[in-house]
């Protein structure tokens, strides 16, 4: 895996004979030390139609400075950036390109620009000497080297980025002692954009939501694809909590489609979310051994010493290694699989031409409340079962299919709040805490039953099964109070004004 370093920056505005504000005493800084000039030379990288740029990720080859390598930057959020980092070769090389595979899928990384600075760099140190950010004031020239006549543009920025560690709060006191010298933030996310843009490239520009049921589905839509294709990269960077949210995006996906039937024809999404199905159940590989891990390993830290008995916590590694091992390997095999691209091809074809019915072109307000309310009224038949039961198998099942329904009732009013506004939103919000009381619930069940096996396990190695005995016990009182939970927290998920939109 290539070295990643987080990159905290602002950028602003400047001129050619912009002086670089004295920044001593801004919060902590003690002293501007100047470190001279370097000159530095990068190549970007993109398909020819910039699927890149779209999502704001850069990837650069660049000689000059003390980094001198392949960088691809991932954007975190407004100006925070995760910098990926190889060596200097030739060709992109595979650990990058691998990275932004779901949205290349094979087409050719080619060079389009390329951007020589010259940069003045200036080190903000504290009282002791150490690093706190790095201003640089870099004398940038564009050019644009594929794709047409071509074309060049010159401008000049500061750039401010945080060390390593730092406090953004220094940034915000830079950026008003800037903003107080007249400086402006700068219009643009990155040097690529910027040139990009000058150089008369831009990314197509993503479809504007109208107030149609259709706009608000295909929004909602859009939206969980592009998150979809976002946390690709970060599940092969094996980000916490990744495949998780990945697998959402997939059941969001799918929940949609089978909500919103009457706006968007079932003919052209059902072949889709069948795939997407495939999908989270290969996901749900890595993502419930992750889950059962982090919960057996938090009841056995909250047990006292005293009630350790026996080889526990290595039982537990040697189980998590060995099933984590497998499924991230599967994982890793899925994400570079023709299957999972044809995926994707699939579901941008379907966004760009939707099979809408007449019902997409009526005023959403008219149309997604009654989708809201069917599933609804699934899900309240569901749990109506389920409360219906008595404690056992046959209840642990009946609370696992209502769970599933409230997460489509949870995720149709999620996708239809931007319309319907406060009702959809309370409603989502109290059928979360259902789906969360089921879902506990549900964990439990599936806990029990990995308990058991390691008992059985340590049991036949010689080892007492005294603690995970204990801890099962523990997990099916868990999962008792969560079914005398469950009834009150039904009750106060109701669809109130909902109904009468």
């Amino acid at each position: 895996m290539a070295d990643v370093k987080r990159e905290i920056e602002r950028k602003y505005e400047a001129a050619p004979d912009t002086r670089l504000p004295d920044l001593t005493g801004v919060r902590n800084v003690a002293a501007v030390v100047d470190k001279g000039a370097v000159e530095l030379d990068a190549v970007y990288y993109d398909t020819e139609d910039l699927r890149l740029a779209a999502a704001s990720i850069t990837l650069r080859r660049r000689t000059g400075g003390d980094d001198a390598g392949w960088h691809l930057k991932l954007p975190v959020a407004p100006g925070v950036r995760d910098e990926l980092r190889a060596p200097l070769e030739d060709d992109v090389p595979r650990s990058l390109a691998g990275l932004v595979h779901a949205r290349t899928r094979g087409a050719a990384l080619v060079p389009l620009v390329r951007l020589r600075s010259h940069r003045q760099v200036r080190h903000l140190v504290d009282a002791e000497g150490a690093l706190l950010a790095e201003a640089a004031t870099d004398t940038v020239r564009a050019e644009r080297i594929a794709g047409g006549d071509g074309g060049t543009v010159e401008w000049t920025e500061i750039e401010v980025e945080l060390a390593d560690g730092g406090d953004p709060a220094l940034l915000d006191a830079v950026h008003k002692r800037l903003r107080k010298k007249g400086l402006r933030p700068a219009g643009s996310a990155s040097k690529l954009a910027k040139a990009l843009d000058h150089t008369g490239w831009r990314p197509p520009a993503p479809p504007e939501e109208d107030s149609t049921a259709g706009g608000r589905v295909l929004a909602h839509l859009r939206e969980q694809a592009g998150q979809l294709v976002t946390y690709d990269a970060a599940v092969r960077r094996d980000l916490p909590d990744s495949v998780h949210r990945m697998r959402v995006a997939t059941r969001k996906l799918r929940s949609a489609f089978r909500t919103y039937r009457k706006i968007l024809d079932r003919r052209a999404t059902d072949p889709v979310a069948s795939e997407l199905k495939w999908l989270a159940g290969e996901l749900g590989v890595d993502r419930d051994q992750e889950v059962l891990t982090e919960r057996l390993t938090s009841r056995i830290d909250a047990l006292p010493v005293t009630l350790l008995l026996g080889p526990v916590r290595g039982r537990l590694r040697a189980w998590a290694g060995a099933g984590r091992a497998g499924s991230r390997g599967r994982t890793l095999a899925v994400l570079d699989s023709e299957r999972y691209t044809a995926l994707l091809d699939a579901l941008d074809a379907l966004l760009a031409d939707p099979p809408l019915r007449p019902a997409a072109g009526k005023p959403a307000r008219a149309v997604l409340p009654r989708a809201v309310l069917k599933d609804y009224e699934r899900l309240a038949a569901r749990m109506e079962r389920a409360l219906a039961l008595p404690a056992g198998h046959d209840r642990d099942v009946a609370m696992h299919e209502a769970r599933k329904a409230a997460k489509r009732v949870r995720y149709a009013a999620e996708a239809a709040a931007p319309a319907l506004g406060k009702p959809a939103k309370r409603l989502a919000k109290r059928v979360k805490a259902v789906q969360k009381v089921l879902g506990d619930h549900q964990d439990s069940v599936v806990a029990r039953d990995t308990l058991r096996n390691l008992a059985i396990q340590a049991h036949a190695a010689g080892e007492t099964a005294f603690t995970w005995g204990l801890l099962y016990g523990q997990e099916e009182a868990r999962a008792a109070r969560r079914e005398r939970e469950l009834p009150e927290v039904w009750a106060r998920a109701v669809p109130g004004k909902l109904r009468r939109l």
